[in-house]
């Protein structure tokens, strides 16, 4: 995106508007192939027929592949160049090609018979989901990663915030296309263990978003080159030294440990509602537990609305906290997660469509 070393060596250069725009919009097809996955995954292994006491153990991949993968992706693209793709590139070109296959294959697995509730077809359904979130933890990484690589400190800020509200978007894109293909007419039921035509032909859109996303961000980003890289960020491109990830822990700020114990009782909650928020609504709202109903899969199109409704607030919160100074985001993020909380009660006990928004 630039190349010119009239900038002051140890200091990145401001970008423009579009250029943030450019290296932040690609976001939204990664969010969109991930949350088309996590707002339907519980819905698709009881459609499969798992028991939903046991759902949790395929929800143990999403944050393992990332825990492994994201660290991984980011030591082995720092020391990766490529002349015509760059650092991060690649990565996003390899985990879209396995993104791709796996959208195909997962919505599908009820259709191979494999047999309801059978045990090849629940692994099956797992090892795509396990693939799934690693080649979503290494496309999503290149996204966070060129930010601190070409970002300076005055515009990091905005270019979080933008990233965040595309990510968020291409959330509400995923969330709610079962329910507006339903609206459509497209089936929302199918035989007993085979996954509805409204869910299957929504991991295909969210298949061809990802394709459009991955070639536009390669089009329109270009990384700074190795040396242009360390000019601006001021060290010797020959002779800079990773340091070992014990190193890292031990001079670590204290922010990293306080903002990590928030986030390790956060992700408490989140699987809890990607697991087990449709049966919670299909019981509460519909009556009904059969996976095959009608009533079932009209409570996995429901939480995808509430999944969008989710990832709006979450664009009106990135815009609010972008004009916020730290003492304030602290307060409003304490209010955010009350909120949050009293929102997994109301999912809990809420027996109408009005409790649960």
């Amino acid at each position: 995106m630039l190349n010119s070393k009239t900038q002051k060596k140890g200091q990145l250069p401001m970008l423009t508007s579009m250029q943030l725009f450019l290296m932040t919009f690609g976001y939204a097809g990664v969010q969109v192939a991930f949350s088309v996955q996590t707002g339907n995954m519980g819905r698709i292994f009881q459609t499969l027929g798992s028991d939903p006491t046991k759902l949790g153990f395929f929800f143990i991949l999403p944050p393992l592949a990332g825990m492994i993968t994201q660290p991984l992706i980011g030591l082995f693209s720092d020391k990766t160049w490529l002349p015509k793709l760059g650092r991060r590139m690649p990565y996003l070109i390899g985990g879209c090609l396995v993104s791709l296959i796996v959208l195909l294959l997962l919505p599908n697995t009820g259709s191979f018979g494999f047999g309801y509730g059978s045990l090849t077809a629940l692994w099956f359904g797992a090892v795509t989901v396990l693939f799934m979130d690693l080649s979503a933890n290494v496309s999503m990484q290149p996204f966070k990663m060129i930010i601190p690589d070409m970002v300076n400190e005055q515009q990091t800020d905005k270019a979080w915030s933008l990233q965040n509200i595309w990510g968020s978007l291409g959330g509400v894109i995923a969330f709610v296309f079962p329910f507006i293909l339903t609206l459509f007419g497209v089936a929302n039921t199918a035989a007993r263990g085979v996954v509805p035509d409204s869910v299957k032909i929504s991991f295909y859109v969210a298949a061809a978003i990802l394709l459009i996303s991955t070639v536009f961000t390669i089009m329109n980003v270009k990384e700074y080159d190795p040396e242009t890289l360390a000019y601006y960020h001021g060290y010797n491109a020959e002779t800079k030294q990773h340091e070992s990830f014990i190193t890292i822990l031990k001079h670590a700020p204290k922010v990293f440990w306080t903002l990590g114990v928030v986030e390790f009782f956060v992700w408490f909650g989140i699987p809890y509602m990607w697991t087990y928020s449709t049966g919670a609504l299909s019981e509460n709202i519909w009556h009904v537990s059969d996976p095959a109903s009608a009533g079932y899969q009209a409570a996995g199109n429901w939480f995808g609305i509430l999944q969008a409704v989710y990832s709006v607030v979450a664009i009106v919160v990135g815009i609010l906290f972008q004009r916020l100074n730290n003492k304030t985001r602290k307060g409003a993020y304490f209010l955010s997660l009350i909120a949050g909380g009293i929102g997994f009660i109301v999912v809990a006990y809420g027996h109408t469509h009005l409790s649960s928004l």
